[in-house]
């Protein structure tokens, strides 16, 4: 079926990772950067030119599009969807993707930082791609692959079965979305208006991964009130706030809960910004666990130590907010089982081996799910995801392509 398809991924992917989408968490507009649209607007663009009618990008930002159904049978209508952000870990302005062809192992150098280098001995996947053609950038900026992969994916699956008619399959929708990299990904997704049963997010890693639980994730901020008075008669009245924020940072357990402690399914607490004075400091966290029980747990642990810290510098108060972000999808996942196992035997089809863990993270479909649309998560190649090492082969992203391919015709099958 593909023996001589010209996939159209690779040429796609280097262009998508060139236009900047990087996302803001400071910011409380949506998108939260409004660079974003560059792209979004350039993803709806093509869908019309290669014959999807309804493409468009709304006020939000949002790409929905519609490829029908060239099947007599009744089948689920399904989704396909990639966020179009990228991570604000490292700078994604002014990409430049290098193409390393034909990977013989070794390390692979960046052009723009001769400090920086690929080592397969550090990056697992790297081993396993001899043969492979190989993307990264510069070395200046992060790639983007996580997640204009998955976009590059997607888009090259629409492109295959426009130009294979004889492929059947079903209704298949189209979902790209901003600023899921800081958690606001399906905000504002109008799942009525999509029109799908179920759904596949394309974010994930090495050829063959497959993920249908996640953690469930809370966000905690941390207001520290201290009391402000002129330095140079200060004594026995000021209470620096910034003293004491960092008194509850020494606090936090040191070997365990926290992301350079834990794996598998631990949870952690994790502090991703501080800033602040003298007055005030604020400090946020983020929350993970695979339990929603042991996600409070965690959240009245971090809520104790604040306590603690307080009740040892008088005349300081703090106010403690927690923010839903999303649950584990694994809830919902498990009333469908059909859309797990479809997913694994278009895996299958292609000819890997199906790798199915937790993964220590959230994608858009761990919202969907819970908004109606059941929405486990799909490879899509990206490899040492934000960071300047990010990597990307261009042969798992065509294999990504065959597994969606595979798996509209199974849902066509079972229709």
């Amino acid at each position: 079926m593909f023996q001589n398809y010209p996939y159209t991924v690779a040429e796609r992917f280097l262009r998508y990772v060139q236009i900047d989408t990087q996302s803001d968490p400071q910011s409380s507009s949506f998108p939260s950067t409004e660079k974003q649209k560059d792209l979004l607007g350039l993803l709806a663009e093509e869908l019309r030119q290669i014959g999807l009618a309804d493409a468009h990008m709304d006020e939000w930002g949002y790409v929905y599009a519609t490829l029908p159904s060239n099947t007599y049978k009744q089948v689920p209508v399904i989704c396909y969807c990639s966020h179009a952000d990228t991570a604000p870990d490292c700078s994604g302005t002014n990409v430049k993707p290098q193409v390393h062809t034909n990977y013989q192992g070794g390390e692979i150098r960046y052009a723009a930082n001769a400090d920086l280098v690929l080592n397969p001995e550090e990056s697992e996947h790297l081993k396993a791609k001899i043969g492979h053609d190989i993307i990264t950038s510069d070395g200046s900026t992060l790639l983007g692959s996580d997640d204009k992969s998955g976009v590059a994916v997607i888009m090259d699956t629409i492109h295959f079965l426009l130009n294979n008619p004889q492929v059947k399959h079903g209704t298949i929708k189209v979902l790209f979305t901003p600023d899921e990299e800081v958690g606001r990904g399906v905000e504002h997704v109008d799942v009525k208006k999509l029109g799908a049963e179920f759904g596949y997010t394309l974010d994930s890693g090495d050829a063959g991964w497959f993920e249908d639980e996640t953690f469930s994730a809370d966000g905690v901020k941390v207001t520290v009130h201290g009391i402000i008075t002129h330095p140079g008669y200060a004594k026995g009245k000021m209470v620096n706030a910034m003293r004491v924020a960092g008194h509850l940072i020494s606090r936090l357990p040191l070997n365990r809960l926290s992301p350079e402690s834990t794996e598998n399914k631990e949870g952690f607490v994790h502090l991703v910004r501080m800033g602040g004075v003298a007055e005030k400091a604020e400090l946020d966290f983020i929350i993970r666990d695979f339990e929603d029980g042991l996600l409070l747990k965690h959240e009245e642990e971090l809520k104790s130590i604040c306590e603690e810290v307080i009740n040892e510098f008088p005349g300081s108060r703090f106010e403690y907010t927690v923010t839903e972000q999303y649950r584990n999808m694994k809830k919902v996942l498990d009333l469908h089982p059909q859309v797990a196992q479809y997913a694994r035997e278009a895996i299958e089809r292609t000819g890997l081996t199906v790798t199915q863990k937790p993964i220590r993270g959230g994608t858009d479909g761990s919202r969907l799910s819970f908004m109606g649309l059941p929405c486990p998560n799909i490879f899509a190649g990206e490899q040492e995801i934000h960071s300047l090492k990010e990597w990307v082969s261009i042969q798992d992203m065509q294999l990504a392509v065959q597994t969606l391919v595979h798996l509209s015709c199974i849902w066509e099958e079972r229709g």
